[in-house]
């Protein structure tokens, strides 16, 4: 069974704004509803290797090297730089489309795939998270955390699909203002760069 506390300290985590939240939110208001589930989608992938990793056990080993973690950072550094500069650039980011292409669909997941692959500190994160909620009392452990990992994942997927839906509220007051769609496309920009920043000074 899982427990309440769990539930309770997910909905949390997942509720704090952060690069996937932010990504999700921004594909809102400039792709519209649609869009910003597959961004969710995107997010909520992205987060599975890093489970695997705890599961599996190689988050011990990328938490003991200096190397693995330091590669990943910067990786993860790069692109957030990249997206930050290509949010800047795009001034027909907020262009109306409700209906994105099967090509757009697949570009989105895949942009929201790497922003949370390349967070080291999500494998670090979960490391230390997943393990406080196994009960060795009820056997299973492997079982307890693939079933932890898959109601995360599925919180992940539902509360970022809440906050698209919700920019998608104010999509159509961005769109008819020139003056916002600027700021707000600044904001995000600051913001994806911002958050590159955080993680280059991040230390294990």
């Amino acid at each position: 069974m899982i427990a309440l506390e769990f539930l309770i300290t997910s909905l949390v985590v997942v509720l704090i704004p952060g690069t996937g939240v932010i990504y999700t939110v921004s594909t809102g208001l400039a792709r519209g509803r649609r869009a910003s589930v597959f961004a969710a989608l995107g997010c909520t992938a992205g987060i599975v290797p890093h489970l695997l990793a705890t599961i599996l056990g190689l988050a011990a080993v990328m938490h003991t090297s200096a190397l693995a973690f330091q590669a990943l950072k910067y990786a993860g550094v790069a692109y957030l730089l990249y997206i930050a500069y290509a949010t800047w650039r795009d001034k027909a980011a907020f262009a109306l489309d409700e209906s994105p292409s099967a090509s757009t669909a697949f570009g989105l997941v895949v942009k929201a795939f790497l922003l949370n692959i390349l967070n080291p500190k999500l494998t670090i994160f979960f490391l230390a998270f997943l393990p406080q909620f196994v009960r060795p009392d009820t056997g299973e452990p492997l079982l307890q955390l693939l079933v932890l990992s898959a109601v995360f994942m599925a919180m992940t997927f539902v509360v970022f699909v809440a906050y698209g839906f919700l920019a998608h509220g104010f999509r159509h007051a961005v769109i008819e203002s020139p003056r916002v769609q600027s700021w707000l496309r600044r904001g995000f920009a600051a913001s994806f760069a911002g958050l590159g920043a955080n993680l280059a000074f991040t230390d294990k």
